[in-house]
């Protein structure tokens, strides 16, 4: 999604005030495994298709959690997480800035993922692991160098950062894994570095793996064939409108719906929407990243949100081909949120989450 405020702010507190971050080691750091909860299924017999995954973005916390955090999460009925710990490239610099600890948020440090991730699987919670790049002021959709000197520098930081998560995600038995997320022009244009990330990935890591693709950018990956799934980040522009009925958002649909179900009978592939949300704001089912830049002079507007979520399940639960997703996003005990979380893509507390509840009690 082009989006350069209410996603990605949190992180600025590292990308700007660190400057002197490094990269881990180039060895995967080894953790010690955690034990999942027993009504967990081995990540390598889960089926695509009978999964359904009703997930949420989990936004990393600043600190550590007071209580027990999955308890709200499964109040919704969701029976996934996605855990995001984020690292930074500053526009046009070749690097990836991740430190394993101190730096930035608890809940991205190795011991909050790791927590994380624990707390989960006890809770019968399925995790995907979603290692993400934030590019201060910018996207990594429009992530691009001119030189391959300076893509192979920037390939080797970016291993150096993903390849520890892998190792834990399968130490922690992590159900689903994320290479990487909106890297739109990347992975058109470096298509081999990818395929051989995806098979080092492969040699560490045992579940699923995915890549987030930005919902303009999907059909044009080369390498969904070396994937398990393909995923869609569907920030689709619906209704310019704003607060657009359940019926109007259905119709606008309706044409995305048939590309996405021919894609996947292309490919092969089920399809799942690794982030899916509207604000709770006017306008939200249309060019969303728009609104968020006018965020503070936009009205509340709930009904909206509500209305996106229920066109958005309508419109895709019923297919076999289409395999859930996770909400953008939820914040655990109301931490990391950017100051207007009555208008955020988080339902919570709203009428977005009695839709959402619905939904996810199917």
């Amino acid at each position: 999604m082009q989006t350069h405020f209410s996603r990605y702010f949190f992180i600025l507190i590292f990308g700007f005030f660190f400057q002197n971050c490094q990269n881990p080691p180039s060895k995967p750091i080894v953790m010690a495994q955690a034990t999942p909860s027993v009504s967990l299924s081995l990540v390598s017999e889960m089926s695509f298709k009978t999964l359904k995954i009703k997930g949420l973005s989990f936004v990393a916390p600043p600190r550590p959690f007071k209580v027990a955090p999955m308890m709200d999460v499964k109040a919704v009925n969701a029976d996934w997480i996605a855990v995001i710990p984020y690292a930074f490239t500053r526009p046009g610099e070749a690097d990836v800035h991740y430190k394993t600890a101190g730096s930035h948020w608890w809940g991205e440090s190795i011991v909050g993922v790791q927590t994380t991730i624990d707390s989960a699987h006890k809770a019968g919670i399925h995790v995907m692991l979603k290692p993400q790049v934030y590019v201060p002021n910018g996207w990594t959709g429009g992530l691009d160098f001119s030189t391959d000197a300076d893509w192979a520098k920037w390939e080797e930081a970016y291993e150096k950062y993903i390849l520890p998560f892998a190792t834990i995600a399968d130490s922690m038995r992590a159900e689903m894994f994320c290479i990487g997320t909106e890297f739109k022009i990347g992975v058109v244009k470096r298509e081999a570095f990818w395929r051989n990330l995806i098979a080092k990935i492969r040699k560490i890591y045992h579940g699923k793996l995915v890549y987030a693709a930005n919902w303009d950018e999907y059909p044009n990956v080369p390498f969904w064939d070396a994937l398990d799934c393909v995923g869609v980040n569907a920030y689709f522009p619906l209704v310019p409108k704003d607060t657009p009925s359940v019926s109007e958002l259905k119709l606008a649909w309706k044409p995305i719906f048939e590309a996405l179900k021919k894609f996947h009978e292309k490919t092969q592939k089920p399809i799942a929407f690794t982030e899916f949300g509207y604000l709770s704001a006017d306008g939200c089912a249309y060019n969303s990243w728009e609104v968020e830049k006018r965020i503070h002079e936009t009205k509340i507007n709930e009904l909206a949100q509500a209305n996106a979520l229920e066109g958005l399940f309508s419109t895709f639960w019923n297919e076999d081909w289409w395999c859930g997703g996770f909400l953008w996003k939820w914040f655990p005990e109301g931490q990391g949120h950017e100051g207007y979380m009555n208008k955020d893509y988080t339902p919570q507390g709203k009428m977005g989450q009695k839709t959402l509840t619905k939904w996810y009690g199917k």
